[in-house]
């Protein structure tokens, strides 16, 4: 049976928009309301004069902040703050890497977002907030007309409009270069908190970089060392760690710290090691098993794993070959420390072992019929593998299937796996795919279609249940939307990368064009 705390709150994000002339027509005398019904991105039309509104009760909370250029890609540090913790406000970790307009003006920041509250969003916020929600003494500053580097848009009117996928937004608090040189205009950050919460503050550190970042990651067992993937087709590795001690001391804002000093230059610092691939790529992983292993590949094909060597230093093995396309992503074992995986613009998923260069043990020649973009191992039950591909599908596979693969035909074919569950909802490229660290069935996906799902496979649809809920407000849901959508997030443009915060249950953080979100969902 689907859990009715599921059930219920997953319909109250999704509201048809209403135009003035239907809000006219609801004070008329007949007093029953029509039936809700969900609102579809990309399916159902909207008028010109429409205007799509979200229900802050759908979510916990729901911020967003972004720093001064695009990021395609970034990592949620785990903290020592223990876990898993559920009370307000919390405090995030997270390092990103940017893709800036110049190469030179790139680079890796560590980011603490501390004072997280939940504003106008949960139901009591809510409840609290109607009485004051034309009030802008709400609207804190998060520091004075010197901040620098990193923003959050208001949680208010305009910005909750723009992150429903709607409107205009608010675009007075965006930071911008100033001079081409890489120093933001200074700007406003601003955080709008719900009764009696303080501001939440911002802290970060830079690292400059020579070139863009296609991806970074850190290394689970020391959170502060960290992989970067560059644009100039070199894999690095930094220590963080005295730069995350000083974001853990620090109080004030960085960027109240830092005034009209200067210091805010991105700092100098020397990688603990390197390797050249022979083109750019995406593809990087820290093992969970075997602390300091790291897999890299390319868009040549070619996969290398990295080994942690004497004296602090790594040792780059030869290249793991078998992909006949650009490799696109690398998953470890969560259980065991030889085996990974890949996927790649071949249309295949390979599963590899460090003891054997030469092939794959398994592949699944045709897991999509399009590019595999993505793909993620399954922390919970480690036979079950979730893919995004091309065409905007998902597809959840268990491993156990493939061990009578051939290893040569397309899937689902004579001696090729088969997905055991797929998802067609997306309606562009999948950009990004993650299984909740502590919920096994679930995982969360992205996509171009500027939609972020969060799916269950362990629901299903209960026609009695949905009916009676009906009378408390939920939307009845259209036969063609999966029965495990559990949750839709919106209102970010060109979505790239999600990762649930493996100590916060509930949170998701992801990045687009436009900056980052970050929000839990009421029935998470």
């Amino acid at each position: 049976m689907r859990n009715p705390k599921k059930a219920k709150a997953k319909s109250k994000g999704k509201a048809k928009p209403k135009t003035k002339k239907e809000e006219e027509m609801e004070c008329d005398d007949d007093p029953s309301p029509a039936a809700a019904k969900v609102w579809r991105p990309g399916i159902d039309p909207m008028d010109a004069d429409e205007e799509l509104e979200y229900d802050p009760t759908a979510y916990d909370c729901l911020h967003r902040f972004e720093v001064d250029w695009p990021c395609l890609s970034f990592d949620i540090l785990r903290d020592d703050l223990g876990g898993p913790r559920s009370a307000f406000p919390h405090t995030v970790y997270l390092v990103c890497g940017t893709q800036a307009a110049t190469a030179r003006q790139n680079y890796v920041a560590f980011l603490k977002l501390a004072q997280l509250g939940q504003g106008r969003h949960g139901k009591k916020a809510a409840a609290s907030d109607d009485e004051d929600s034309d009030d802008d003494s709400d609207d804190s500053d998060l520091s004075d007309s010197d901040s620098d580097a990193l923003d959050e848009d208001k949680a208010g009117a305009e910005g909750d409009k723009e992150r429903a996928g709607t409107g205009d937004g608010d675009d007075g608090d965006k930071m911008e270069d100033e001079d081409g040189e890489g120093r933001p205009r200074r700007g406003r950050a601003r955080a709008r908190g719900g009764a009696g919460e303080p501001p939440a503050t911002f802290h970060y550190r830079r690292i400059a970089m020579p070139c863009g970042v296609n991806r970074v990651r850190s290394m689970p067992q020391q959170p502060a060392v960290i992989a970067v993937w560059g644009d100039n087709a070199q894999v690095k590795l930094f220590d963080g760690s005295k730069l995350v001690s000083e974001l853990a001391s620090e109080t004030e804002p960085t960027a109240a710290i830092l005034g009209k000093s200067g210091r805010g230059k991105p700092q100098e610092l020397k990688p603990l090691a390197s390797h050249s691939h022979s083109s750019e790529g995406y593809a990087l992983d820290w093992s969970r098993v075997k602390a300091g292993r790291l897999a890299s590949g390319d868009n040549r094909q070619r996969i290398h794993v990295w080994e942690p060597a004497e004296g602090g230093k790594w040792a780059v093995g030869g290249a793991h070959t078998g992909h006949e396309g650009a490799v696109e992503d690398i998953q470890w074992s969560p259980s065991e420390e030889t085996v990974f995986a890949s996927c790649s613009t071949d249309h295949s998923i390979r599963i590899w072992d460090t003891r054997e260069r030469g092939r794959p043990m398994l592949t699944a020649a045709g897991a999509h019929a399009t590019d595999v973009n993505v793909i993620s191992w399954n922390r919970g039950v480690s036979y079950m593998l979730a893919s995004g591909a091309d065409d905007g599908c998902v597809r959840i596979w268990d491993l156990r299937n493939f061990a009578g693969s051939s290893g040569s035909g397309s899937s689902g074919a004579s001696g090729g796996p088969t997905h055991v569950a797929q998802f067609l909802y997306h309606r562009s490229h999948v950009t990004s795919v993650e299984w909740c660290p502590y919920e096994s069935s679930m995982l969360a996906s992205c996509s171009a279609d500027n939609q972020l799902a969060v799916w269950d496979l362990a629901l299903e649809r209960d026609p009695e249940e949905e009916a009676a809920l009906a009378p408390e407000g939920n939307a009845a849901a259209p036969e063609d939307l999966p029965a495990q959508l559990l949750f839709l997030h919106a209102g970010q443009s060109d979505p790239k990368e999600l990762h649930w915060h493996a100590q916060i249950p509930g949170m998701i953080v992801s990045t687009a064009g436009d900056g980052f979100n970050l929000f839990k969902a009421s029935n998470m």
